[in-house]
């Protein structure tokens, strides 16, 4: 439709120095901008932005677009076209991992995928026979992550799940999704309000992506060197106290990683090739439900000491991993609480990390590092001027004075008043974070019935049933699924706070089980002592610490430990844990970075004393 000469505009997914094509360009390259869908007609220029990405209008000759830089295989730019020469020169010779994402691009893995699995339901070949690097790297992209000791051949699938809110239908979805794989078919609650489909297989994978889209959900970008899930305020909108609905936000910065803003569909390449993970979280509250204080960006809701109005204050750099944990660090930036500055700072900092961070050492390529070079004053200005070169308006202060008012964190488990009359919300206990798949399908069933279908997630591991109406609550608390099984919603202080990573059921790093011993450790503290408030344990099966231990009242992290044998009498090296006591969370977050006790063995009759002497001395406990 468009003459040899004609001027048209091009939106280049996102970049702000794209061109307008003037006249004789390629019929190759013609076509793939078609296939791509950036070609829109002047008159399109300046419509309102799709997905709240702002259109950009500048203009693209022929010659400025390396065909080599798309993917035949999507029809869309690889992650790594968007890389600065210098950047891609440092990929090329850095870590296994990085030169296998510059052969062979992740951005296009979904495609591999769904290739391999026509293939093996054909008969073609079988799991094993794919490439070493697809399976083991860059099937994550597509949130696919091989669990190749425990479960060789099976996946764990993780999902995007902005804000931890889910629907009765996708719940059922999930249920339908791991049935099929027996006693390891099993979904995981994470500590990013996000969910875990365990044990799938390649074969089915394509089913389940389908599947997913279908219901406005996805696993694109969830894994590998991604911006992984959007942690909001699980009771947005629906809290007497929020300062912020985070809703819309982690929705709009979900968008703007996984949704392409040039054909609509899921998997950006714009952000498809970052040197490592990237953490976000949006807290609603002075509660901080969403741990900001462990994420590499963390927006906390302040307002403007003089105009009122209500912003965040921004901190940068928390992370955790088996070389540093380190709490993010205040540098004394207030932004507005509206969708283009949130959306405007993440950008200018995802986009000075992709370019300018490790990409040969992969336990240095996080955000705090890149800080750590820079130091914190230039890496604000950094941030600021790259901010200011996009022209949105947004308005970048030194940090806003904290409420200083006392303000205690709420709980989240049981029986909460909502603002909504006659309406309250319902926090349940999912032990661990495990579901099975008939508890799924519980869990759907009194959504349905009381909550209008809506489930949040928190990072505790549970869940919450908002908008329940007051006068059904009784009725709902004698459901057989709350009373007769797993889950439950007035359970102990002990045991509704036990948080665990997934451990060696299906993860090759940890060292030790996690999730049985965790729901076990809980329950058995229960029966012997008594706290007057609600003890945080966390488990983590590895120094990795996805289990989040530093932050936890008590944490264990899996290590070494030796016990004596009673038949040799020597000692032997049994499962153990280091004992991590006094991280906080809320506004008085913490990290307890070194442990007090290490080499203290899993075994009931090892760690229980220790656990309740720690209990007795450190929080009060009283033994029953």
């Amino acid at each position: 439709p468009f003459p040899p000469e004609a001027q048209v505009t091009v939106h280049f997914y996102g970049q702000e120095d794209s061109y307008t094509m003037v006249s004789m360009y390629s019929v190759a390259l013609k076509r793939w901008l078609f296939t791509a869908g950036l070609l829109i007609s002047s008159s399109e220029a300046f419509a309102p932005p799709k997905f709240g990405v702002a259109r950009s209008t500048s203009v693209l000759t022929a010659a400025t677009l390396d065909e080599t830089d798309v993917s035949a295989k999507t029809g869309k730019p690889t992650g790594t076209s968007f890389l600065p020469e210098e950047t891609v020169e440092r990929a090329t010779k850095g870590s296994p991992i990085e030169k296998a994402k510059m052969k062979k691009d992740a951005t296009s893995a979904w495609v591999d995928i769904y290739e391999y699995a026509r293939k093996i339901r054909e008969g073609e070949m079988t799991w094993e026979e794919i490439e070493k690097a697809d399976m083991d790297t860059r099937f994550k992209y597509a949130g696919l992550l091989h669990r190749n000791k425990a479960t060789p051949g099976r996946f764990m699938m993780r999902l995007k799940v902005p804000n931890g809110i889910v629907n009765s239908d996708q719940m059922r979805f999930y249920a339908d999704s791991v049935e099929p794989y027996g006693d390891i078919g099993v979904v995981d609650i994470t500590t990013r309000q996000n969910i875990q489909l365990r044990s799938v297989t390649v074969e089915d994978a394509p089913t389940i992506i389908d599947g997913l889209h279908a219901r406005n959900q996805t696993s694109f970008q969830s894994a590998l060197d991604n911006v992984r899930n959007m942690v909001g305020s699980p009771l947005a909108g629906i809290d007497d106290k929020e300062l912020v609905d985070t809703r819309e936000l982690c929705n709009a910065l979900n968008d703007l990683i996984s949704l392409d803003p040039v054909t609509g569909t899921r998997g950006n390449p714009r952000w498809g090739n970052l040197p490592r993970k990237f953490n976000i979280a949006v807290s609603g509250s002075r509660d901080d439900y969403a741990h900001t204080h462990i994420n590499d960006i963390g927006l906390n809701p302040c307002a403007h000491a003089e105009t009122g109005e209500m912003g965040f204050n921004v901190i940068l750099g928390g992370f955790m991993s088996i070389k540093r944990v380190a709490s993010s660090v205040d540098v004394n930036m207030w932004i507005p609480a509206d969708r283009n500055s949130v959306l405007t700072l993440c950008e200018a900092i995802l986009r000075i990390f992709r370019d300018e961070s490790e990409r040969k050492n992969r336990q240095k390529a996080r955000l705090m590092y890149l800080i750590d070079q820079y130091g914190i004053e230039d890496f604000r200005a950094a941030v600021v001027k790259e901010m200011e070169s996009y022209d949105r308006g947004v308005t970048v202060e030194e940090k806003q004075p904290a409420p200083t008012e006392p303000f205690e964190r709420r709980e989240l488990l049981g029986v909460h008043k909502q603002p909504q009359e006659g309406k309250v919300r319902v926090g349940v206990h999912v032990p661990v974070g495990r579901l099975h798949v008939e508890e799924m399908r519980q869990i759907a069933d009194i959504a349905d019935k009381y909550s209008g279908g809506e489930i949040r997630l928190t990072v505790e591991q549970n869940l919450i049933l908002p908008n329940v109406d007051e006068s059904e609550v009784d009725e709902l608390l004698k459901e057989p699924a709350l009373t007769e099984g797993r889950l439950g919603v007035n359970v102990g202080l002990i045991e509704g706070s036990v948080v665990s990573c997934t451990g060696s059921q299906f993860c090759p790093l940890a060292l030790i089980e996690t999730k049985v011993n965790a729901e076990e450790l809980g329950k058995k503290l229960e029966t012997l002592v008594t706290v007057d408030r609600p003890i945080r344990i966390h488990m983590t099966g590895c120094p990795n610490s996805c289990g989040q231990v530093q932050c936890a009242d008590i944490g264990l992290m899996g290590a070494p430990a030796r016990k004596k044998d009673p038949e040799s009498g020597k000692n032997m090296a049994v499962p153990g844990c280091k004992i991590f006591v006094g991280g906080k969370i809320g506004e008085e977050s913490h990290l307890s970075l070194d442990p007090i006790k290490t080499g203290v063995p899993l075994a009931e009759e090892d760690l229980l004393p220790v656990l309740v002497d720690i209990l007795k001395s450190e929080f009060g406990a009283v033994e029953k």
